[in-house]
Formats: structure tokens, C-alpha cells, sequence
């Protein structure tokens, strides 16, 4: 409750519910399929705590890996042919868990009975559907060898119907799924949950390969995107709070870590990227995405958002190492008006003028993002190192040529 207070302060709209709140879940080795509440965690239950969360004025979200479970769990003990795998030969786990057969009917009305149990008596606005690990030993127990074949398929169709079921009593619930182990970023599955964890990496650096190659694919709508801790826990970054954000606006945008734990200067900087992403969600989620310089083939990389009348554009530029004297840079911008005059500004914080600019100029003789490790004097922007980013706000002017 303390996290959700200081969320609402920030203008955070959505709080989640991760990994931990059921069965008997204290490690990460059990429980899994068990999905009722534990009390001694949360004593009023899911029910209680989305009924408090609302009350502070967020939604709630809810963390769920439907097709999972552990060998400690009471789902195992009554129903241990309902794991996918060859249960007369040796068979492994992956992060402690293992698939459970979507390709029997019986599953899905088990793991549906529970969900709707959950999400019929508690109000639940998100649900994050996870997915830990790949399909290893496929074979579906108790059926014949003409059935093997077409396990993997049925599985997908009965993961399909659970979606389905949920979704037609649930319609208002925002679905998203997980493309790190269960690799679902794809038609099928966006047409039940229109965005995707796009991957459990969540550092800054890395996003901007992720983000940018998934793009080619899929609407940068539907890719999660969160600002999470620094260092990073996964290849232990100290990356700035300013290119965390940066990244992750251009995607659905949010926020992984405990607020109640960073500095004043930070939460107040995260109040300002909320207000930043509210303020141009719809610029950024509906407008073309433009990639302008690939993070595959150099040290910097950018792209821009420009909406579809044209009228304003956002332009993001990363910078992964700073060297020393470094060359002029400029980014050739895309999709603009180009007799039309843009007026450019760089965010951070208190917007910093940078100038009008017609669109042919900053489309064919570019933009420069140099900065003071270029040399170039009267450069507003004075922050510098490693991990750094510059994000500019374009918006038409009326006169024209």
C-alpha cells in the first residue's frame, strides 16, 4: 500500500500485483497452479487489496502464469499426468516449473475455474500472463501415439480457448502476454492480448536493440516497456533514470522497481516522465514510427514518432559510450511536412529551445544531436557519459513556404 501511495503521488494510473500472492508461493520452486490467495500475505485476500488500490484511485493488475506449475503444488499432487511430458521417462524443469498439457480440455476448464474464481470477485483492470520457459518433452500422457503429433497445436488452440473464455467474461480486463519464454509475440496471441512482455531484459541499452528490431514486426503499442532498477538486475548497468525513460516511452510504458526506495531527485524526475508519456501517449501510440539509425551497426542509434497529420514528431537519440572528442552527429528526421516550419525543443525536464526548422532542412540536411563532447560551443544540454540519450519535441508551425 505504501508503493501504490507514493505510485498515485507520481500520477502512476495502474499499480500490478506480481509473482507471490498465492498458494503457498514463498520460493519460486512451488505452488504454481494453485492459484487462491494466501491470507497470512495478503489477509483481505486479492479482493480486499484491489478494493484498497482503487480506493486510492489506481487501477489494479493482477500477475497470473496459467500454464505452469510446480512439483510442490496441489495441482501436481492431484493431477500429475496433466504435465507435458513423458511422465515414464526422465523429464526436466526450467526455473523450477514445469508445462502443463493445454492440449487436454480438462486442464483448461481447471485453470479457468480458478482465474474466473480470482477475477470475478476482485476488480482487476490488467492481467500480466506469464510464461517462465520453453516446451521441452512434449508428449501429452494417456494418449495414443496419433495424438502426438498434434499436441503442440492443440495446446496453442487450447490456450486460445482460456483466452477466449476469459475475454468473453471479462471483456473490460487489458491482457498482455509474454513473449520472453513463450515466445507469443505474434498474430495469434496479439488478438487476445494486444500488447506483449517484450522481454525480461529490461536494461535501457539493450531495450533500444529489442524495441528497435521488434518494431520491423509489430506497432510499438504493443510492446511492454518498463523503467526498471539501477544497476540493472540482469547485467548490472548503472544506467540514468533520463535514458531509462526515454526508451521505454516508446512502448507501453511503465515503471519496475520500488518507488519507496529511491531518492527525492528521483521520484521527482518519474513525475515529470509521467506527465511527459500522459501528455504525448497518443502521439506516441498511434503515430508513425520512423527507425533512423539502426543500434545494430554503431555506437548511437535514434528513431521519431511523427503523427499522422504530420503536425508534431518525437525524436529520440541514444548514445551508448561517450568518446572522447567525438565527431558532429546528425540524424536525418522522417515523415515530416516539408515545406512546413517545425519548432524543435529538447525535453528535460524544462523544455530547451532549439530552434525553427523547415522539414525538408531537417529531413535531407538533417538534424545535429552533437553535444559538448563534439567541442561544439553554446551546446544547452551538460550532461554527459556513458548511456546517454536526448529526446526532442517537434511540433508544425502554421507559415509555410
Amino acid at each position: 500500500m505504501k508503493i501504490a501511495g507514493t505510485a498515485k503521488q507520481l500520477g502512476i494510473e495502474l499499480f500490478v500485483l506480481d509473482d507471490g500472492w498465492f498458494g503457498k508461493r514463498n520460493l519460486d520452486n512451488c505452488s504454481l497452479g494453485d492459484w487462491y490467495p494466501n491470507y497470512e500475505k495478503l489477509p483481505d485476500g486479492i479482493t480486499g487489496l484491489a478494493k484498497k488500490i482503487e480506493a486510492l484511485g489506481l487501477s489494479f493488475g493482477l500477475w497470473f502464469e496459467p500454464e505452469m506449475t510446480n512439483k510442490d503444488s496441489d495441482l501436481f499432487r492431484a493431477h500429475p499426468d496433466w504435465l507435458l511430458a513423458d511422465l515414464r521417462r526422465n523429464y526436466c524443469h526450467s526455473r523450477n516449473q514445469y508445462v502443463l498439457d493445454f492440449s487436454k480440455p480438462e486442464v483448461v476448464d481447471y485453470v479457468h475455474a480458478q482465474m474466473q474464481k480470482i477475477l470475478r470477485e476482485a476488480p482487476v483492470s490488467y492481467v500480466k500472463w506469464d510464461m517462465n520457459r520453453s516446451f521441452s518433452e512434449v508428449f501429452s500422457n494417456g494418449r495414443g501415439k496419433e495424438v502426438q503429433g498434434q499436441v503442440r497445436h492443440r495446446y496453442i488452440l487450447g490456450v486460445y480457448e482460456l483466452y477466449e473464455r476469459l475475454h468473453r467474461e471479462f471483456p473490460e480486463i487489458l491482457f498482455e502476454s509474454c513473449a520472453s519464454g513463450g515466445a507469443r509475440f505474434d498474430p495469434g496471441m496479439l488478438y487476445y492480448a494486444p500488447q506483449a512482455w517484450t522481454s525480461d531484459d529490461t536494461d535501457a541499452v539493450e531495450r533500444i536493440k529489442i524495441q528497435y528490431g521488434t518494431s520491423y514486426a509489430y506497432p510499438i503499442s504493443s510492446m511492454g516497456s518498463h523503467v526498471s532498477a539501477s544497476p540493472n538486475h540482469q547485467v548490472f548497468r548503472n544506467t540514468p533514470l533520463d535514458t531509462r525513460a526515454n526508451v521505454a516511452y516508446f512502448g507501453t510504458f511503465g515503471y519496475e522497481l520500488d518507488i519507496t526506495k529511491l531518492p527525492e531527485e528521483e521520484l521527482k524526475k518519474m513525475k515529470v516522465q509521467i506527465a511527459f508519456m500522459k501528455e504525448h501517449r497518443e502521439l506516441i501510440q498511434k503515430g508513425r514510427f520512423y527507425r533512423l539509425k539502426s543500434p545494430f551497426e554503431g555506437n548511437s542509434s535514434a528513431w521519431q514518432v511523427v503523427s499522422e497529420d504530420g503536425t508534431e514528431a518525437l525524436l529520440a537519440y541514444f548514445r551508448v559510450l561517450q568518446p572522447a572528442q567525438g565527431g558532429f552527429e546528425r540524424i536525418y528526421l522522417k515523415g515530416l511536412e516539408e515545406l512546413h516550419e517545425y519548432a524543435v525543443q529538447e525535453c528535460f525536464g524544462a523544455e530547451i529551445d532549439c530552434g525553427v526548422h523547415y522539414g525538408d532542412e531537417l529531413m535531407y540536411a538533417g538534424f545535429s544531436v552533437s553535444d559538448v563532447s563534439s567541442g561544439v560551443p553554446g551546446v544547452a544540454r551538460k550532461q554527459q557519459g556513458d548511456y546517454f540519450s536526448r529526446l526532442f519535441y517537434l511540433k508544425r508551425e502554421d507559415f509555410h513556404r
